[in-house]
């Protein structure tokens, strides 16, 4: 395990730094290559090797700030147990859900079910390429890994209508994934992860008892990051109450979604702020893309900033807008 690799806090920046969800996968073709003899995810996720290859992959191409480990969300669930896939044109499935096996799930066995994340974790903060570079980590939040384990699909329709039928299922639920979530953080960390990032891709879905279940597990997450010593982000994708979140989660930096106003952000918001911009912006043309980049760089001029997007980076997305885009960044005074 490597010792903890601390990123530097606060520092007033000559450029705004950047990094992009999603930046290790699908839209590179060194990834697809990859990915054409490695069709199943879960594999992929769990080869050391490869992850770690993948990982440091934008770094080498565009010489982003910051490396995102090649993982997903949805390894905690397949440590506890539950069954899942990564199905073509459809997204993730999930098997059924026993929750007295899940409950019963051993702490050294889930942490050993994941050891190859670590490992690579700890194989990408040790290359050459990561000098002065933070390797980022992450988590699905409490509320976005629950939605996945009963819905068992992504909820982009919704949720359904008897999915808060069984209260003592979610609230037993919610209390096993806060547990493995922290130990999987911890591990993270204790590997080389230097910035733990919080995604809670379906906060949108929620208009009452938010405070129960986004604002109250979020909060016990980030505290435990925060107590072993490491900045955390919380990306609330489609959070109807940035400021209220942020005042009441208290991230070190908060991720914005491209639905939000970055006026209305920068005057409600006082810690870092991060992201915004919409991926499809990168589907369009060099001179729409720097409209749009220059428009949040502006904005965020004065405030404490990372560039990055308002979601992951689509697949179809071309290398030279990627590179138009670190440039713009790069360049803007």
């Amino acid at each position: 395990m490597n010792p903890i690799k601390k990123c530097i806090i606060n520092k007033d920046t000559k450029n705004k730094p950047i990094w992009l969800m999603r930046q290790a996968g699908r839209y590179l073709p060194e990834f697809r290559e990859i990915r054409k003899v490695n069709q199943n995810f879960i594999k992929l996720c769990l080869n050391t090797n490869l992850s770690s290859q993948i990982t440091l992959q934008p770094i080498k191409r565009f010489g982003f700030d910051g490396a995102v480990i090649f993982s997903d969300i949805l390894m905690v669930p397949y440590a506890l147990g539950q069954k899942v896939e990564f199905k073509k044109n459809f997204g993730p499935q999930l098997g059924e859900l026993n929750l007295d096996a899940i409950k019963n799930t051993n702490e050294v066995y889930f942490s050993n079910k994941l050891n190859p994340v670590y490992e690579a974790i700890s194989l990408t903060a040790s290359s050459e390429l990561l000098k002065n570079r933070d390797v980022i980590g992450f988590v699905g939040a409490p509320w976005t890994i629950l939605v996945y384990m009963i819905n068992k699909t992504s909820p982009k329709k919704g949720l359904s209508d008897n999915f808060f039928k069984d209260k003592l299922l979610i609230k037993e639920l919610l209390y096993v994934i806060e547990k493995f979530l922290k130990i999987h953080i911890k591990n993270q960390i204790e590997a080389g992860a230097s910035i733990i990032q919080i995604f809670d891709s379906w906060a949108g879905l929620l208009e009452n008892e938010i405070e129960q279940y986004i604002y109250t597990p979020t909060l016990n997450i980030v505290e435990y990051v925060k107590k072993l010593g490491v900045p955390v982000i919380c990306f609330p994708r489609g959070i109807k109450d940035y400021k209220n979140f942020c005042e009441t989660v208290k991230p070190d930096m908060v991720n914005i979604d491209y639905n939000v106003d970055p006026k209305k952000i920068i005057n409600e918001i006082k810690i870092p702020i991060q992201g915004g911009l919409d991926p499809k912006i990168l589907l369009t043309d060099k001179d729409n893309l720097r409209k749009e980049v220059e428009r949040y760089l502006t904005i965020f001029k004065d405030h404490p900033y990372v560039f990055n997007l308002g979601h992951g980076i689509l697949p179809e997305t071309k290398i030279d807008l990627v590179e138009e885009l670190i440039s713009i960044v790069r360049n803007f005074r």
